[in-house]
């Protein structure tokens, strides 16, 4: 997805966290735990501390990383560098989607407040706890922070089929900023708690809402001046990624068999008709989105 060349990143929108230590280690469960984090990872959107604790003695894993993390300030300053390099890519996407929620809080007689994404490499502490790569991308409501180990989209690409590129990056992004919309409105603090599980479940809703958000994003896109164009190529990596992470491919990949019962992000189909919504109307109100401004 091209950027616009003369486009001015704004890097402080994204700490980098990469290569750093985070401070102490991070407990990972062994047996059936490792994949019960691995299936919430590829969901994605998972609260750190809704892992709970592990069922059997944990080892304690080193997230100390030798070297330095590169400075975005100094590598990411147009939309030319996001056109190059993936880290300053992201930041082209955070750049965008911030500034298309900041216009349309605005234009509905609201504020919008910025989230930062902070990028990690293995493991990194936030305000919802010490989270490892494994619990994959998350929004953290109570620092109103985005997290990110970029090695997720590989591991989207190689164990679940996802076709990859720019765009589905993108949705992952603009997925886990619809949390921090919701947050904003109101509706996560609906969604407080909620334990259901099910194709029809408040948290299932809580999910297909945030894709329906992406892609409200997605169809403005464009008019945030970062992006210069959306083509049908990009939409289809973003409506791929979404099917990726449906629960019953989850399911199916990890278990050999579906239990829509135990559905908590929805199913593939479930996903891609959320995305298309947002895709089609550009309106936040075929969201239905809880406290909207």
């Amino acid at each position: 997805m091209p950027f616009n060349d003369r486009s001015r990143l704004d890097p402080s929108q994204v700490e980098d966290r990469r290569g750093r230590g985070a401070g102490r280690t991070v407990a990972i469960g062994g047996g059936g735990v490792g994949l019960v984090v691995l299936v919430l990872a590829l969901l994605f959107g998972v609260d750190p501390s809704d892992l709970g604790s592990p069922a059997e003695p944990p080892t304690s894993v080193s997230t100390e990383s030798p070297g330095s993390p590169s400075s975005l300030e100094e590598q990411c300053r147009t939309g030319a560098d996001a056109n190059e390099r993936e880290d300053c890519r992201i930041v082209g996407f955070v750049n965008s989607i911030q500034s298309f929620w900041t216009d349309e809080f605005a234009r509905r007689g609201s504020s919008y407040t910025p989230a930062k994404l902070v990028l990690f490499t293995g493991a990194t502490e936030a305000a919802c706890g010490y989270a490892s790569a494994a619990v994959g991308p998350f929004y953290c409501p109570r620092d109103q922070q985005v997290y990110m180990d970029l090695s997720f989209f590989e591991e989207l690409r190689t164990r679940f089929g996802a076709q990859g590129g720019s765009f589905a990056e993108a949705y992952v992004l603009a997925h886990e900023y619809g949390h921090h919309v919701q947050n904003l409105t109101g509706a996560l603090d609906a969604a407080a708690g909620v334990r259901d599980t099910g194709p029809t479940s408040d948290a299932v809703q809580t999910e297909l809402q945030a894709d329906c958000l992406m892609g409200v994003w997605a169809y403005h896109a464009t008019e945030t001046g970062y992006l210069t164009q959306v083509t049908d190529a990009e939409i289809a990596q973003s409506l791929d990624a979404a099917a990726a992470v449906g629960d019953d491919r989850i399911q199916q990949e990890t278990q050999g068999y579906v239990s829509p019962e135990s559905w908590t992000h929805g199913s593939s189909e479930q996903r891609q008709m959320a995305l298309k919504d947002g895709l089609q109307s550009g309106d936040l109100d075929t969201c239905e989105t809880p406290g909207m401004p």
